[in-house]
């Protein structure tokens, strides 16, 4: 693509790194923004600056929050004895908008996968861990993607927490295998939170 100008170049540039947005899209928004108002531009350049400045992740469930403490894990409507184990932030936001789960979370930040170099020390889960020993908790739901890593993650939270001798228990497979948790319907990924099913069960079907 030819540029008449290196600095629409270099926005065009930023722009197609984010995921999903290719050259002739980051170069249709860099010209959208190109035609607002100085002030708009501005606020919407110190929005993000002022997110990633200001961001914070909750010392208790590592969802992302406003706060030191998220207002899930302090509210008083939420039933603090379930546990529900997500892999990122845009799970709880998915499980959020089924409007079927009032328990807390649990954001381990990834799902174990060795050819990513990825293990169990890299996520979130000895605060999983800690959280249960601490006791209190009734129920640990396993709410991770159905693929390979996220059924890697599953076994080896099950085999973690099984000597606390609590229900943990997973998400029923009504989304198919392969898929995301972020891009299933509210109706299908809030009736498989509802009839969720014991690990062990799910493990021998």
């Amino acid at each position: 693509m030819n540029f008449s100008s290196k600095l629409l170049e270099d926005a065009v540039n930023e722009f197609s790194k984010l995921p999903g947005v290719g050259q002739k899209t980051a170069l249709r928004l860099v010209l959208h923004l190109l035609n607002k108002e100085q002030e708009e531009v501005n606020q919407f350049g110190n929005t993000f600056i002022k997110l990633k400045q200001q961001i914070k992740h909750c010392t208790t469930c590592h969802n992302i929050s406003d706060y030191v403490v998220c207002e899930i894990c302090t509210s008083h409507k939420r039933d603090k004895e379930t546990i529900c184990v997500v892999e990122d932030t845009r799970d709880v936001m998915a499980i959020e908008n089924t409007a079927q789960y009032f328990g807390v979370y649990h954001v381990l930040g990834g799902l174990i996968s060795p050819m990513d170099g990825v293990g169990p020390t890299d996520l979130f889960i000895d605060g999983l861990v800690s959280r249960v020993a601490a006791g209190g908790i009734k129920e640990i739901i396993l709410a991770l993607s159905p693929n390979m890593e996220g059924d890697t993650t599953l076994f080896y939270l099950y085999k973690r927490l099984k000597e606390f001798n609590i229900p943990v228990t997973t998400i029923a497979r009504g989304i198919a295998f392969g898929g995301e948790l972020e891009y299933t319907d509210e109706i299908t990924l809030g009736r498989s939170i509802i009839t969720r099913v014991p690990y062990e069960t799910a493990m021998m079907k």
